[in-house]
């Protein structure tokens, strides 16, 4: 016979989880029993939040591509676990979170930490269940497992009552092995529409893709290119889908819209002719609130949610199915009624004109000898030193448009990550710790506002005590700099209840054991960037920038 909490634990095993992340609390005794004398191969990374848990799991599952796990006990931890498994929901990440809940028999009687997590969960989730029989735990987990993994990607959650885990019974432990990891079971277009989306796009002289993070997640990056070429078509990406064409791709435009385009950028799609999403909602922040492109643009738009596809255009054509799939079809398509011969519009010498110019200001502010730090300068210093498959994890404020728009990722994948959905502060320092364990052959590096730093400084010391080479980058500037920024754009400069004192991060950061430095002096910058990457240990770098409202940043309207 075997319990409840060691069926958990096998479920996780069978689908081929290795790592897990969470906190410890008193009605999750019984599963961490199981974890600690079974032999499952799964290592736990023990978290100071709940909410770090959720975020190292999201990052672990997008360089991965395997479920991402976490973990947390009832009451307070189930409330606090739900912003890392909301956003991870939103971003179309397989996720499963599964939180300890009071005994079955204690339901009702007031118990301590009791509250309805199954109805706390669903509006944030794509599938959950609190369990209530001991012999429903293998069919849970296998429903959770597949659909995080299938169709739309997305977060699941179990309710794991205390008694349950410790009830025996007689278990049919078996898991379906495509479900661990994602995307499961890919599904094809229809040949109709695909037929109909190779007759809109071939009418066009002039189309522009838009692709988002569905297009890395399926992995879908040789199809696109192949079928850009086919075309000549530029490329542009929303902020999450930046990777899905190399930066320093001839069709590369970089990424569009409010957060992290520019006006070289925006002329590039509101030059088309016709519009092609992949992979994106072609929502407000990618399409500058619906202007760009306009309402008078064919569009063809290609996802595998059906609901998101005619949402905020109408299409001319749309695909629904899996990216790649999806991208291959079409390609094979075009390349028929075309002959195999590649169309030339002369786009890839227009683009090059178009980031010469985008970066020619850029250059110009990165090489500053301003005080503060510009951002600028902090993200040409980061760029030189950073390895090729360097990973950046970034948070909201200062560090998203900047890296969006000014950052090259010459190479496809899950390089850049960042809580696009619903842009919480604090995500990127734990999301950092997951991505490193999922990559654990790049340099990962998290950077960040001041105010992000406060959320998240406790997981200081899980990166000390796992021992994880990661670079923390600090931009202080002593503000909530978005709110700040909007404050000065839309409300006249009256600035309320967005500044605090500055804090010596590199100070704090040496308490918890890491190296750092504390960068004032611009000329400074590279040589402790360089210090800070080789470093064979965990490093932060407090670097005293330029407020955000001051700044050149990319962004086109503050509010989202």
């Amino acid at each position: 016979m075997t319990t409840g909490a060691e069926a958990a634990v096998r479920m996780l095993q069978h689908h081929g989880v290795k790592h897990i992340f969470g906190l410890c609390g008193d009605t999750s005794l019984p599963f961490y029993d199981a974890l600690a004398r079974l032999d499952h191969g799964m290592e736990h990374v023990l978290t100071r939040d709940e909410r770090s848990a959720a975020y190292m799991a999201d990052a672990y599952a997008r360089v991965t591509g395997k479920v991402g796990v976490c973990e947390g006990p009832s009451g307070g931890g189930a409330t606090y676990i739900l912003p890392g498994v909301v956003e991870a929901n939103e971003s179309s990440i397989a996720l499963l979170s599964i939180t300890s809940d009071v005994p079955v028999t204690a339901r009702g009687r007031y118990p301590l930490t009791e509250l309805d997590q199954k109805a706390l969960f669903r509006p944030l989730t794509k599938w959950n269940t609190v369990v209530d029989h001991v012999g429903q735990i293998p069919h849970v987990f296998r429903t959770a497992f597949r659909a995080a993994t299938t169709g739309r990607p997305g977060a699941t959650h179990i309710g794991l009552p205390y008694d349950l885990q410790k009830q025996t019974a007689d278990f049919d432990l078996w898991a379906q092995a495509e479900h661990g990891s994602f995307p499961a079971f890919r599904t094809g277009p229809s040949p109709d529409l695909v037929a109909a989306a190779t007759d809109v796009i071939l009418a066009a002289k002039r189309p522009v893709f838009v692709v988002g993070g569905g297009v890395i997640i399926s992995g879908a990056s040789a199809e696109l290119a192949a079928l850009a070429a086919l075309l000549d078509a530029p490329v542009a990406s929303t902020v999450s889908g930046h990777g899905a064409i190399a930066d320093d791709h001839p069709l590369a435009v970089g990424v569009v819209g409010a957060n992290g385009g520019v006006d070289q950028t925006r002329e590039i799609v509101a030059g088309a002719d016709t519009v092609i999403f992949v992979g994106c909602r072609a929502g407000s922040t990618t399409t500058e609130h619906g202007e760009v492109p306009g309402r008078d643009v064919p569009i063809v738009h290609i996802d595998v949610d059906p609901m998101v596809v005619g949402a905020n255009y109408r299409v001319e054509a749309g695909l629904v199915g899996d990216a790649r799939l999806c991208l291959a079809a079409l390609g094979s398509a075009i390349a028929r009624r075309l002959d195999g011969e590649a169309r030339d519009t002369g786009a890839a010498e227009r683009l090059k004109a178009m980031r010469l110019a985008k970066r020619a200001r850029f250059e110009d502010l990165a090489q500053s000898t301003d005080r503060p730090i510009r951002p600028e300068r902090v993200l040409a210093a980061l760029q030189a030193a950073l390895p090729r498959d360097g990973i950046i994890v970034a948070d909201p404020g200062t560090p998203c448009p900047y890296f969006s728009g000014y950052f090259d990722f010459n190479f496809t994948g899950r390089r850049f990550i960042t809580n696009r959905a619903h842009g919480a502060l604090g995500f990127s320092l734990p999301a950092s710790i997951g991505a490193a364990y999922g990559a654990p052959n790049s340099k990962v590096v998290a950077v960040m506002g001041d105010g992000s730093f406060g959320f998240a400084v406790g997981e200081l010391e899980t990166i000390v005590r796992k021992r994880l080479p990661i670079t923390l980058i600090v931009f202080s500037n002593s503000s909530y700099g978005w709110i700040k920024a909007s404050q000065k754009s839309g409300y006249g400069e009256r600035y309320f209840s967005v500044d605090f004192g500055r804090s010596d991060h590199a100070r704090i950061a040496e308490a918890f054991g890491l190296k750092a430095w504390s960068v004032s002096d611009p000329a400074a910058l590279d040589g402790v960037v360089r210090a800070a990457l080789a470093h064979e240990g965990p490093t932060l770098i407090d670097v005293i920038s330029q407020p955000l409202e001051e700044a050149a940043v990319p962004v086109s309207r503050w509010m989202g």
